[in-house]
């Protein structure tokens, strides 16, 4: 069982800066509340195959999480999937796409998708990741614009 959500927003900047902050996912923390912290391998540019392996915090629960990055089309798209075992997993990504007075329309969206138990939590797990979507589109377009 699976679902998807997801959030456009407009930056104000060009697409090019707009992707180099979101492919170095060490930048997650400044727009995502739940990444307490996180980590890249190798060091380097963000490259299919670089991994990020993060602790998040999702409902009350601590979890390890490690994404795979499987696409890269500069400065148009990121891909990620999740390599972990946890009970509700993601994959998912950012379409960006430049505006005619140098900002950029940012789509992200994941789909998630629960094993097991996470069968059960991912109906409350989605409907609080849409309910988040619009915020946390606004929470990418702050911290992008702030760095």
């Amino acid at each position: 069982m699976s679902g998807e959500f997801e959030s456009s927003v407009e930056v104000d900047r060009p697409v090019e800066e707009v992707f180099a902050y979101l492919v170095d996912g060490r930048n997650d923390p400044e727009f995502s509340p739940r990444v307490l912290e996180i980590t890249k391998t190798p060091d380097g540019p963000t490259t299919v195959g670089t991994v990020f392996r993060s602790t998040v915090k999702d409902a009350g629960m601590k979890t390890s999480r490690e994404f795979r990055i499987t696409s890269l089309d500069v400065p148009r798209t990121i891909r990620w999937s999740e390599q972990s075992k946890n009970l509700i997993t993601a994959e998912g990504g950012y379409d960006l796409e430049p505006l005619s007075d140098g900002r950029t329309r940012v789509r992200i969206f994941n789909v998630l998708e629960g094993h097991g138990l996470g069968r059960i939590l991912l109906g409350p797990a989605l409907r609080a990741a849409r309910k988040d979507a619009p915020d946390f589109g606004l929470r990418i377009k702050a911290a992008v614009e702030r760095s």
